[in-house]
């Protein structure tokens, strides 16, 4: 199976949502929601600190997707790239497309001349957390999450 990376485009929004959902993402509960969550995503899209890789299939099928912060810090003057998620679609797991994903992440990062890729996971994805380490990530803090609502 050939994949290929390419920057999200507006038409892949509703491909992007299933895949977040499937992620484990909330869903949403309104027609309303679902014009946010849509509103969200063509926002990332649009947005030059932003970026949204998705993967693409023989059959020009999206079966993966990660997406990019870049942030400013307050004691460096290079950015941080950050990737709030990473998701393949289940049925197309282990078949290299999270690597190509991460390694045009990987190569973002450099022509931005970031001075480090980070993202979070679940500390029950053990699987996800190897993959990490595969690429050279380090596990050198916890993050802490305070729900208001």
């Amino acid at each position: 199976m050939n994949i290929r990376i390419r920057t999200a485009k507006k038409n892949d929004i509703p491909i992007i949502l299933g895949l977040l959902y499937e992620l484990g993402r909330p869903k949403p509960q309104t027609d309303s929601e679902v014009e946010v969550f849509r509103n969200l995503v063509k926002k990332q899209i649009s947005d030059s600190r932003n970026s949204i890789l998705v993967a693409e299939n023989d059959d020009v099928n999206v079966v993966g997707m990660l997406s990019i912060i870049f942030l400013p810090r307050l004691n460096r003057n290079d950015l941080e790239l950050y990737v709030p998620e990473i998701i393949v679609s289940e049925k197309y797991q282990k078949k290299g497309i999270g690597t190509k994903l991460m390694e045009a992440c990987i190569d973002l990062a450099k022509e931005n001349q970031c001075h480090s890729i980070r993202l979070e996971s679940g500390t029950f994805r053990k699987e996800a957390h190897q993959f990490y380490k595969n690429f050279g990530f380090e596990s050198n803090s916890l993050s802490f999450t305070l729900n208001i609502r």
